[in-house]
């Protein structure tokens, strides 16, 4: 057993109150109770969690233990080792299979008739239950005028619970955590379910519809405390209706399922851009022709379970994975390295989420439901493994970063000081690359970068590393950290002669013109708004309010453009981020707009540490609401604040409502 491998020789004061704290906290978990209730009743320890019994960054830190000390540099002391940095290779995202039709009744643009499915699948591990019924109760919006089910790609996944190992499973068989991920629930060629972080991919012009089904377990609770078995998965930065957009409110219970319909179509489709625009490629002079704008296309999404007030809880637990948007209909980002932008793809393309867990003294995953300040890691997992490696051949690679949080920012650059060409911003391709040393990222937004390995000898090792100091949840001190051990993420080990590589050369990418930043000029502002990230009474605001289901806090009408500023003081950091459509940045204390916001965005990062050193009071952005009426969120991305409850919702009207532009 796990707990025969520890031994409890040589515990500080410290890390037995440590000890003694995560027991209290998962008995509470076990009792059911919400945080809600928690807060309600005064259990919480207050903004900061564990500041009671001093602070959030002696938690022993297991898997850099073997030299016989913590993170803190205190005496814990565990034989063996609890991990052997780089000895398992990084998990590389599956993609699921696509189906021709959907197990039971078929999707429809109205919720399903029948009120009950009577069937069992019979693929694979379907959860505890023989009998799903549909949750969905919404019409999907402009069902027909798209194409409807024939024109749909179809994929069925489930939420479900497994056992990982986030260290190395060969070395440590017994480390398992029990976490909640997607599944998909058929087979590829090899007869094996994809599971854990997915990278479902996509195309423009090709509508998705993704059956989920929650096969949790039945119950408030697992054997590990923390989390709710609902679900509402949000596919994040997708221009989508708001039946399918994930938002707060729409989860569904286990032994249920939800038809999310993805259109995959660019914004302005239905108001500002009806008759479609042209991207003229510039390699051969022909006109590509899209529905909606052109330069409103993206590439990198990910979908996260997003019920509110388990945001945190839920996505920390594991539900989260990639959806990749390629553009082959304006041959922009094609997916084939031979065409378009010719950028690195197939095994080349390769998405890394990147977050941050506590494990205990057993080495499993812990959730501290009592802080609400902002949960940092023992250990930073890449891909759900901690100090995975990847053999890279002698070529260019396309890596997509995301910052998976829960409240970590993070500051990516290699060991060895290579300069990165990054290509994209949150989900959208720049306007021209950048040649960078480093990526800031905040919770949520994520960077394409393209990195050659070609000039490197075989045999050399380079390290992924993320050398940003942050000690809490306020967020980052803006400090860069010397390269060390703790520093690094995945270990790059070149191998080989080099290989074919079609991809752009690199000095192509750093001319070429990808996707220019839309016009504002021609939708000019109807509406200025304003909107204070603050605290009050130890938990999290928007506009000096706690976030209520039941209130819509703007309307803005369909079809226009709205300028919004959002500010935050008191030396707290806020990745806030908006569904629905990206925005552009105006301003950014006043000035123009950073390097990190020249492209547009749907996460921005306000207050400490959001560029170097500095911070960021006030920033304004240019936003507007077309194609898709009902209601979505704009939240803190530092899940912890966002479920504690700093976020809003606004809802699209049509410009006759009495309510549009209030």
């Amino acid at each position: 057993m796990v707990k025969k491998i520890i031994q409890a020789t040589n515990y500080s004061q410290q890390e037995k109150a440590v000890a003694r704290y995560m027991k209290e906290v998962r008995d509470i978990q076990d009792a059911g109770l919400t945080r809600r209730e928690l807060f309600k009743m005064g259990l919480t320890a207050g903004v900061g969690g564990l500041t009671a019994i001093g602070g959030r960054n002696f938690l022993p830190n297991l898997a850099e233990a073997a030299s016989g000390s913590s993170s803190s540099g205190s005496s814990f002391i565990i034989s063996p080792p609890c991990n052997k940095p780089w000895t398992e290779p990084l998990p590389i995202p599956k993609t699921p299979v696509s189906v021709s039709a959907c197990q039971g009744p078929q999707p429809e643009k109205a919720p399903c008739e029948e009120t009950r499915n009577l069937w069992n699948p019979g693929k694979g591990d379907i959860g505890d239950f023989d009998e799903y019924c549909e949750a969905r109760t919404e019409e999907h919006q402009r069902w027909d005028e798209l194409g409807g089910l024939d024109a749909c790609t179809k994929y069925e996944l489930m939420v479900k619970e497994i056992d990982w190992n986030f260290y190395s499973a060969a070395d440590y068989p017994g480390f398992n955590s029990k976490v909640w991920t997607y599944q998909d629930m058929n087979p590829d060629n090899n007869g094996d379910y994809a599971t854990g972080i997915l990278r479902l991919k996509a195309q423009y012009g090709k509508p998705v519809l993704m059956r989920m089904f929650n096969g949790l377990p039945q119950g408030d609770r697992d054997t590990q405390g923390f989390g709710i078995n609902q679900c509402s998965p949000h596919l994040h930065n997708a221009h989508n209706p708001s039946t399918s957009d994930g938002g707060p409110m729409r989860f569904w219970d286990p032994g249920k399922w939800y038809d999310l319909w993805y259109p995959n179509v660019r914004a302005g489709f239905a108001s500002t851009h009806k008759n479609g625009t042209y991207r003229k490629d510039p390699a051969t002079g022909k006109d590509f022709w899209c529905p909606g704008d052109w330069q409103e296309t993206q590439s990198t999404l990910w979908f996260h379970d997003h019920r509110f007030d388990f945001t945190a809880q839920n996505v920390y637990k594991g539900m989260a994975s990639f959806y990749t948007l390629f553009s082959s209909d304006i041959n922009l980002d094609t997916d084939d390295e031979t065409k378009g932008l010719r950028l690195p793809s197939g095994e080349y393309d390769i998405p890394m989420l990147i977050t941050d867990k506590v494990f205990d003294q057993t080495g499993q995953m812990f959730y501290d439901t009592f802080n609400i300040e902002g949960i940092i890691g023992d250990m930073q997992t890449v891909n759900f493994k901690i100090k995975p490696f990847l053999t890279v051949k002698r070529r260019k690679y396309r890596f997509r970063f995301l910052d998976g949080g829960p409240s970590r920012y993070i500051e990516l650059s290699m060991s060895n000081g290579a300069k990165l060409t990054r290509i994209a911003n949150c989900g959208n391709l720049l306007p021209k690359a950048q040649i960078v040393s480093s990526v800031r990222l905040g919770v949520a937004e994520r960077a394409d970068v393209i990195v050659d390995f070609s000039q490197y000898a075989p045999g050399t090792v380079i390290y992924l590393e993320n050398r940003l100091e942050q000690r809490d949840g306020k967020g980052p001190t803006g400090k860069i950290l010397p390269s060390s051990t703790k520093t690094q993420l995945v270990k790059f080990i070149v191998s080989g002669e080099p290989v074919v590589d079609q991809s752009a050369p690199l000095a192509t990418l750093q001319t070429q013109v990808m996707v220019p930043m839309p016009n504002r000029a021609a939708n000019p502002v109807k509406v200025r708004r304003k909107f204070s990230f603050d605290t009050s009474n130890g938990a999290w605001t928007v506009n000096g309010q706690f976030f209520n289901p039941t209130v819509i806090g703007a309307y803005p009408a369909e079809g226009t453009a709205e300028e919004w500023t959002i500010t935050s003081g008191g030396g707290w950091g806020h990745p806030v981020h908006t569904h629905h459509e990206e925005f552009q940045v105006i301003s950014r204390n006043g000035k123009a707009p950073a390097l990190d916001d020249l492209s547009r965005k749907d996460v921005v990062r306000i207050g400490q540490g959001s560029q170097g050193t500095s911070g960021t009071s006030s920033l304004t952005f240019y936003m507007q609401f077309r194609d898709w009426y009902g209601d979505y969120p704009m939240h803190c991305h530092n899940v912890v604040h966002e479920d504690h409850a700093m976020m809003m919702r606004f809802k699209i009207v049509p410009p006759t409502d009495p309510k549009a532009g209030k």
